[in-house]
């Protein structure tokens, strides 16, 4: 029994230095060393061992509880930026906005764009948008290029293409609208993808066709972490720039506790962590959870909700919904 709990106590110990290395990608970028942020991808089993096991050592009355329970305080924002329980807002909100990877409309078009107009949004922002199959009346639309498409009912100031050294992709659009009297700049973000089939990422029973598939994973995620980086540098120059608050959303291709989310989200909120309940996993074509669509703003405004709508299936994405109520600082 003694050999049981010591193996335990060392897995333990090294579930604790893992989930620590996550906390990292807040300071360490791909290009310096990217298996911090491959950490990140883990996050979900990681805490949950970590959980179980810390249970167990309580279970045992052992003193080492105590310390794996304080250790574990490190993880309470980490674990609600994929699983939050916010208190209910009753405001009504002065701002509601969709963000929706729609997949270029694959799983029905009409679908989409029925789904779109029962929202009712004052702002919708899509990714993986054709750029001309969308078109909805009392709606401006912005779309500068394949792949983005904003939709505003309130009038528009400027849009720019958000350039970076991607030559493949370009990883976001940015549109000022003016709502009530008062200027937003929206961002509508699609960092580079990892561009994942299903069956690269299935394992079967096969030791060598799976290590092979890990090693296969590996090597497209690291360049592509390093490529988000780069994206990441010129989007937050448009953040940092604005001259107006500033709504940052849409498909970021990559796990919260990651590089892309502390980087993007630095000096904004998380509608999810102000206003979430429940999960906020979003991409939903693999069994595993996994949260890569968001919501940040400036402090300026202040979300009253954020609903990541599982009623529907329109893409391998959920939308994600949020309202927002504009602060008069």
């Amino acid at each position: 029994m003694k050999i049981f709990r010591l193996i335990l106590l060392i897995l333990h110990l090294g579930i604790l230095f893992l989930l620590l290395g996550t906390l990292l990608n807040a300071y360490i970028p791909p290009k310096i060393f990217p298996w911090f942020n491959l950490l990140s991808l883990g996050f979900p089993i990681l805490i949950v061992s970590y959980i179980v096991l810390t249970v167990f050592w309580v279970f045992s009355w052992k003193k080492r509880a105590f310390v794996f329970m304080f250790a574990g305080l490190a993880f309470i924002n980490p674990v609600k930026r994929w699983v939050n329980f916010s208190s209910d807002k009753k405001e009504e909100g002065d701002i509601k906005m969709v963000s929706f990877n729609t997949k270029n409309g694959i799983l029905g078009r009409l679908e989409v764009e029925k789904y779109l107009r029962s929202q009712n949004a004052d702002v919708i922002l899509l990714q993986e948008d054709a750029g001309d199959g969308y078109d909805f009346e009392g709606y401006k639309k912005v779309s500068p290029l394949s792949g983005f498409s904003v939709f505003s009912k309130h009038k528009v100031i400027g849009e720019k293409i958000i350039e970076s050294n991607d030559k493949e992709r370009v990883p976001a659009i940015q549109v000022d609208i003016e709502i009530k009297g008062k200027v937003y700049r929206f961002i509508d973000v699609y960092l580079h993808p990892f561009q994942f089939e299903r069956e690269m990422v299935s394992l079967n029973g096969n030791t060598e066709d799976n290590e092979q598939k890990v090693k296969d994973v590996v090597k497209r995620l690291i360049p592509t972490f390093k490529k988000h980086q780069d994206q990441i540098g010129f989007i937050r120059s448009a953040i940092e720039s604005s001259p107006y608050p500033v709504i940052v959303a849409g498909d970021f291709n990559s796990v919260p506790n990651s590089y892309e989310y502390y980087h993007l989200s630095e000096g904004l909120d998380d509608a999810f962590l102000t206003a979430g309940r429940g999960s906020a996993t979003s991409f939903h074509d693999y069994k595993f959870p996994i949260r890569i669509d968001y919501v940040f703003s400036s402090k300026s405004l202040k979300a009253i909700s954020y609903v990541v709508d599982r009623s529907v299936s329109l893409s391998d994405h959920y939308p994600v919904i949020s309202k927002f109520s504009v602060s008069d600082k």
